[in-house]
């Protein structure tokens, strides 16, 4: 069975609190793991969330601070040490590439998994699969920082009642989608397109270019919002969002569901992103995300 949802494993910004691990993000797409940004216990909050190194295919790093990527030694340790039967694959910053080889060998273990690495120096394509295919979007931050973007490729949906209409039924349905007709008949005259479905990941940035890029007509968007907006100054300063600004983008993108993260400490109360994020005119399906939530792609319309 397909399952496709994001798995929550840490929230805070910067610095855990009490009840917010540093970021990690696990995207399930059908039967693939894309591990986004482990930052420290990540490997507790995998095993807290039901999550298994053997479910990892790809980690996507958007850029080298710490909250965002400490955990990269404990995960890649812990794929060897379960000897995952498959290839993961890591795209961070070739930028980073000092940092990431100093993570992946911070300290003596055995390597039984093959780690493909993969650095992103451009926006662009990054993978292609039947699945999905893989884009990055250079992102506004003190370090050089990528945001990552899924787009399913788009199908169709064969439309019953033009079906009948045509006298097309049994096995000529299948030939009419492999062939693309059947005598007369055109594969656009019975069917029509099936949108693929659209998922973008977005933290540590100010406003720009790449942010609107990857927030274009998403069906889920994880977007940071570090900051409420009356501390709007401090986001431009340390290159991140408010909560309005992150709200105005998703509206203006179209998202069907916008999930907010990565709060800075200073905030105890996370009522008021929400708060925000609805004042700036947001009108979707809109998630304040904690520790370990499980938010589902959402439904095709």
């Amino acid at each position: 069975m397909s399952v496709r949802e994001l798995v929550v494993l840490g929230t805070a910004s910067q610095v855990p609190t009490r009840h917010r691990n540093h970021n990690g993000y696990l995207l399930r797409w059908d039967g693939e793991g894309i591990l986004f940004d482990p930052g420290e216990g990540t490997q507790r909050q995998m095993l807290r969330a039901g999550v298994a190194a053997h479910d990892l295919n790809r980690i996507c790093v958007t850029h080298f601070h710490g909250d965002h990527s400490l955990g990269l030694a404990g995960v890649i340790q812990r794929i060897n040490l379960d000897r995952v039967p498959h290839e993961v694959t890591a795209h961070y910053p070739r930028s980073g590439q000092r940092f990431f080889n100093r993570l992946r060998y911070a300290t003596a273990y055995r390597e039984t998994v093959e780690l493909v690495e993969a650095p992103v120096s451009a926006d662009g394509v990054l993978a292609t699969t039947p699945g999905y295919t893989l884009d990055a979007r250079k992102l506004s931050h003190p370090v050089e920082s990528y945001g990552y973007r899924l787009t399913e490729p788009d199908g169709r949906r064969m439309l019953p009642d033009r079906l009948a209409a045509h006298g097309i039924k049994g096995p000529d349905v299948g030939r009419i989608q492999r062939e693309g007709s059947l005598g007369e008949v055109r594969l656009d005259d019975v069917s029509e397109t099936r949108r693929g479905q659209r998922f973008a990941f977005v933290m540590d940035t100010r406003l720009c270019d790449g942010v609107h890029a990857l927030a274009e007509g998403c069906d889920l968007l994880v977007i940071e919002s570090t900051f409420l907006d009356e501390d709007e100054q401090l986001a431009v300063e340390h290159g991140h969002l408010t909560a309005g600004q992150a709200a105005r983008v998703a509206r203006d993108a179209g998202v069907r569901h916008l999930v907010l993260t990565h709060f800075s400490q200073r905030y105890s109360e996370p009522d008021e992103f929400e708060r925000q994020a609805r004042a700036a005119g947001f009108e979707g399906e809109l998630t304040v995300a904690h520790d370990l939530l499980r938010v589902p792609v959402p439904k095709r319309r």
